[in-house]
């Protein structure tokens, strides 16, 4: 083979490496409070961590289609239209192929018993052809710890085992139908008339056999379940649809042995096409958790908020006298795994290194501690006292961001550079101490109010004296710094600032003509130190929106959100990004995107109610 051929089949090669069979807005998400799966638009399951969010991939063929490995469920039918939705008020996912002579829908979820926290995770999928004949296929391929791993099962008749080890948690598949190995993987397929199916259990090795002729009570148990969970929303205005499937989806995200919630299902999704800013998303941050249960508060799930608020709890305790925080934890609450990259996986488009755990856990960053105490404080004041340990907890952190207020740090956006003074962690620090200063009021908590008081104060003069830009009219990202960032859409939303002084008004409209594209916004144009460059952030455009709506700009507010709401996709579902054409990209879903879609719909609908009414406004 000549030089110039052997070139030509590496490019070619490298193009198929690169390609994306499925892309992340092609799949929809199940899951059992303990873990969650990726199921895309042809059927196939292809990224699954098990048996618990931060557990390894057995399924990661979205970020390598060839080695990573998947479960899928395909039914023959020629030309057939592809459609996927959710049961109403579900968790529950179908997937129908309707073509002129034959039609069928797949039906998955994970088994939910009431939410019991000691309930093994049960994986259903069940194929019924509703008109003619249809021929299917299935074929379960995992791959285990993180693709690391492959190994044969051991079929018998209508069951299959991939039997655990030191390093690997293995599981049965059972079925309703004949199961045969092919080299590792296992297979199956048939004829199946209108009527019938065919039925597959997921479930954990050491978990009693599971009868397929039970599927249909997993699958009543579980609609009943996420139906009387969305019945409790006390949301009843517009979007409603958008805001339950965001709920749901938040839910999802929430552990039900720990009550921490995730910030997204995946990791190593990229934030840009074939970058490198491809990160880990399994863990607990202290920022997302606590801006999610403020969303779930507003919808009326008290619930959520006590289990984050006991987990959360036991963090503050543990800190100390010193009382510093990680800005972000396990899924069980102890530290984030160090992070590595899978040098053997080719990553999604190409986008690599693919990593797991995550290096900023190790950063310093001040304003966890402010959504940490807004949480805190929102669920004392719409649900339980504060206990007396627990607020000796916060009173230590408290303590600990009066005397650290003033350090620069890495910033909500966790930029791998030299620490800086950021303007969104002053403004953090100031809700911190604000939060802690109105909760000690409220429950007549002993406090040093006089020292918190001043500490307040001088935060609040710091930012006005050295984060405005008098020559550029506006609020600027870092201390004394000239450029912008979407961090700034809180100053308002957190009622630092007045939603209609002409100060702020100026920083928003700069965001409007320097960061927003056709209505996506992006987190900053400034140099981070990383390679290449990100796509719009999902959050930072409803932020976007509901500012516009607290300034009276009611007609853009809604143009802006309504516009974003259309970037979802056909699920009404987020990644954390949109690229250039507003497709999305990045770990999905993300909790952030979900919980700002609901703060941003909670108020512009109030406002569109109330627009002529003289309402004092907080």
């Amino acid at each position: 083979m000549d030089r110039l051929s052997a070139g030509y089949d590496e490019i070619e090669r490298e193009k198929q490496g690169n390609a994306i069979p499925r892309p992340i807005s092609d799949h929809g998400v199940i899951g059992d409070l303990a873990t969650l799966a990726l199921v895309a638009k042809d059927g196939a399951i292809d990224f699954m961590c098990w048996p618990n969010f931060d557990s390894p991939t057995i399924f990661a063929a979205l970020l390598d289609p060839e080695n990573g490995g998947n479960f899928e469920i395909s039914p023959n039918i020629a030309d057939a239209r592809v459609v996927h939705q959710y049961r109403p008020d579900t968790n529950v996912l179908i997937t129908r192929w309707m073509g002129a002579d034959a039609s069928a829908e797949l039906t998955d979820f994970m088994a939910v018993n009431n939410g019991v926290a000691d309930t093994a995770t049960t994986l259903a999928r069940r194929l019924k052809v509703t008109r003619g004949k249809v021929q299917f296929t299935m074929r379960c391929a995992p791959r285990f710890d993180y693709a690391r791993q492959k190994m044969g099962a051991i079929v018998n008749g209508k069951a299959a085992s991939w039997e655990p080890s030191a390093s690997v948690q293995g599981f049965r598949l059972s079925s309703n139908t004949g199961l045969s190995a092919d080299g590792a993987d296992v297979v199956a397929g048939g004829l199946l008339m209108a009527g019938e199916t065919a039925d597959f259990i997921l479930a954990a090795v050491d978990q009693r056999l599971i009868e397929i002729s039970e599927i249909d009570g997993f699958e009543d148990a579980t609609i009943a379940y996420w139906q009387d969970w969305a019945s409790q929303s006390t949301y009843r205005g517009r979007w409603r649809e958008m805001v339950n499937r965001s709920a749901l989806t938040l839910k999802l995200m929430t552990s039900r042995r720990h009550g921490s919630i995730v910030a997204a299902g995946t990791f190593g999704l990229p934030e840009a096409p074939g970058g490198s800013r491809n990160w880990d998303y399994r863990a607990t941050w202290i920022r997302d958790a606590s801006f999610t249960i403020y969303a779930l508060m507003r919808l009326g799930y008290q619930q959520e908020a006590e289990a984050f608020n006991g987990w959360i709890g036991k963090r503050a305790m543990r800190c100390g006298s010193r009382g510093k925080l990680d800005i972000m934890y396990a899924v069980d609450g102890g530290q984030v795994p160090e992070e590595v990259s899978l040098d053997h996986m080719r990553g999604y488009g190409g986008a690599r290194p693919v990593r797991i755990g995550n290096k900023a856990s190790e950063q310093f960053q001040l304003d966890i501690y402010g959504e940490l105490m807004d949480a805190i404080y929102l669920s004392n004041k719409y649900g339980h006292a504060i206990s007396h340990d627990g607020w000796r907890g916060v009173r230590d952190v408290i303590d600990y961001v009066c005397e650290h207020w003033q350090d620069a740090d890495a910033g909500i956006w966790e930029m791998r550079r030299e620490p800086q003074h950021f303007l969104h962690s002053r403004l953090m620090c100031w809700v911190a101490v604000d939060r802690a200063i109105r909760l000690a009021s409220k429950r007549s908590l002993a406090a040093p109010f006089a020292k918190w008081i001043d500490v307040r104060n001088d935060i609040y003069e710091d930012i006005w004296a050295n984060f405005w830009n008098e020559e550029n009219g506006h609020f600027v990202q870092t201390k004394n710094g000239d450029s912008l960032d979407a961090s700034l859409l809180l100053m308002p939303l957190v009622r630092f600032v007045s939603a209609t002084d002409p100060r702020w008004l100026a920083t928003l409209d700069a965001i409007g003509r320097t960061l927003s594209d056709d209505g996506v916004v992006y987190r900053y144009k400034s140099a981070d130190g990383l390679r290449g460059r990100e796509g719009a952030f999902s959050a930072c455009s409803f932020w976007y929106a509901e500012c516009l709506a607290r300034a009276g700009d009611l007609k853009k507010a809604r143009q802006v959100f309504e516009a974003v709401l259309n970037y979802a996709n056909d699920l009404g579902l987020y990644a954390e990004e949109f690229d250039v054409r507003s497709d999305l990209i990045g770990n999905f879903p993300q909790a952030f995107t979900h919980l700002a879609l609901i703060s941003a719909a909670y108020y512009l609908d109030r406002e569109l109610d109330r627009r002529n009414d003289q309402e004092w406004r907080p």
